[in-house]
């Protein structure tokens, strides 16, 4: 860390960057779903790119941690081997899984009986997710390298990477909709897909010079075994395994709702603009890690001064006539479908008010090393989201994507109440007339 005094320049010169790099992520989606509204069923077409998807999510949310566990870690040339030895493993068992799914009886399961796919809509998401599958290699690809580079400071290569796989996704969409023409949630896929390898390679080509300079063995580095990676990375993998089947659990009892696929699609589509909303304000938590313990009232007035912000924005489109003109021009949804990703966006509005603050928890539930209180309070938000989930399907299934709006929302605000419980435990939030 630098001796500069911090103030409000310092971290708002840390935090945008890393801000527009996460706005950038979401923006992919948009650009997804706004192609898959193009098609003549567009609700079907998003249907089954959204259930292929969420059961991505399993796989694709554990890898996302290496990035975490590779800034943390890795210091020298033997810790970076014994990540890798962890990353190998990861992608074998990702693969064979995918596998089974694709070309065995177990896809079918899965999506049939478990997730209550129709029988005529399940081809369809089994060839999605045969596609999909191979976005987790490059997606774990992808994060080690970016460990690498945000532990080094070069974090513009994390923007200039979006940048360019976002130009590349944006013209592989023009192909489909204006000359190949938009049939099938495939299309969806190819799009993630194509996007996903041109990150992974710009985050390779960065973070490799960057490793080749790293020492063989940095002096008073403790990492240097398998077991050294694995230990850390045990408690942040079982608690990512518990939130990512919140996304297959909403999507499962959506398929219990009474408009399968209009609810399905209006939640993917109402999801993905708030998460555009909410993206760029995601990365509180390393606010707090870098710099809580320099001056944590700065740290608590700067997260105060933008932790009200996304559900600002959110409200803005989900209660003003802005809304109509969001979805109708920039999504290009429309009709019925407008209608209800409205009505879902309008029910959302507790997660953007909740997530920032989680976030800022967890950052100190992290600086304080206490990650096992993250299983737990993911356990919370699982428990909430599904209890509530089997609550409002059997009472009002004609809210269709409300259904799941409201019940991802008060899961994360039962994962909040576990953190912030812990956080007062712990006596780690400062008070606002405490000095520095």
């Amino acid at each position: 860390m630098s001796d500069v005094p911090l103030s409000w320049k310092r971290l708002l010169m840390f935090f945008i960057p890393l801000g527009l790099s996460a706005s950038l992520v979401t923006l992919s989606h948009v650009i997804i779903n706004r192609t898959l509204a193009s098609a003549a069923s567009p609700e079907t077409v998003i249907a089954s790119y959204a259930l292929a998807g969420s059961l991505l999510a399993i796989t694709e949310r554990p890898s996302t941690l290496l990035r975490q566990t590779c800034s943390a870690l890795v210091r020298d040339k033997l810790s970076f081997r014994a990540l890798t030895f962890v990353t190998y493993v990861f992608l074998v068992c990702v693969m064979l899984i995918g596998v089974l799914i694709v070309y065995t009886p177990i896809g079918r399961g899965i999506f049939g009986l478990v997730f209550g796919v129709d029988r005529q809509l399940l081809p369809s998401v089994l060839a999605v997710y045969g596609v999909l599958m191979f976005v987790s290699v490059f997606s774990v690809i992808r994060n080690i390298y970016q460990g690498i580079i945000i532990t080094h400071n070069r974090t513009k290569w994390l923007t200039i990477g979006m940048i360019i796989r976002l130009a590349g996704m944006y013209l592989l969409s023009l192909y489909f909709v204006n000359i190949h023409g938009v049939t099938s949630g495939i299309v969806g896929a190819v799009i993630f897909l194509a996007g996903m390898v041109i990150e992974a390679a710009v985050s390779f080509f960065e973070g490799r010079n960057i490793a080749r300079r790293l020492p063989a063995k940095k002096e008073g580095h403790s990492v240097e075994t398998r077991g050294d990676v694995f230990r850390f990375y045990k408690p942040l993998l079982y608690s990512a395994l518990v939130a990512m089947f919140i996304g297959p659990a909403l999507n499962i009892m959506l398929g219990r709702t009474d408009g399968v696929a209009l609810a399905i699609s209006s939640f993917a589509v109402a999801a993905s603009l708030m998460q555009l909303m909410l993206s760029f304000f995601m990365y509180i938590h390393q606010i707090v890690l870098n710099y809580y313990r320099i001056d944590p009232v700065l740290v608590r007035k700067f997260s105060l001064a933008i932790g009200f912000i996304p559900a600002v924005l959110v409200a803005s489109i989900a209660y003003t006539p802005l809304g109509y003109w969001v979805f109708g021009q920039v999504m290009n949804v429309e009709g019925r479908l407008l209608e209800e990703s409205l009505r879902t966006l309008q029910a959302f509005i507790l997660y953007p008010l909740v997530m920032p603050w989680l976030d800022y928890g967890n950052g100190l539930i992290l600086l304080d090393g206490q990650t096992k209180v993250m299983f737990r309070s993911q356990l919370a938000n699982a428990g909430c989201t599904i209890a509530v989930l089997f609550l409002l399907v059997a009472l009002v299934p004609h809210w269709n994507g409300m259904v799941g709006a409201l019940a991802q929302s008060l899961g994360l605000l039962a994962e909040a109440i576990i953190i912030f419980l812990v956080v007062r435990r712990m006596g780690r939030e400062p008070r606002m007339n405490k000095s520095a």
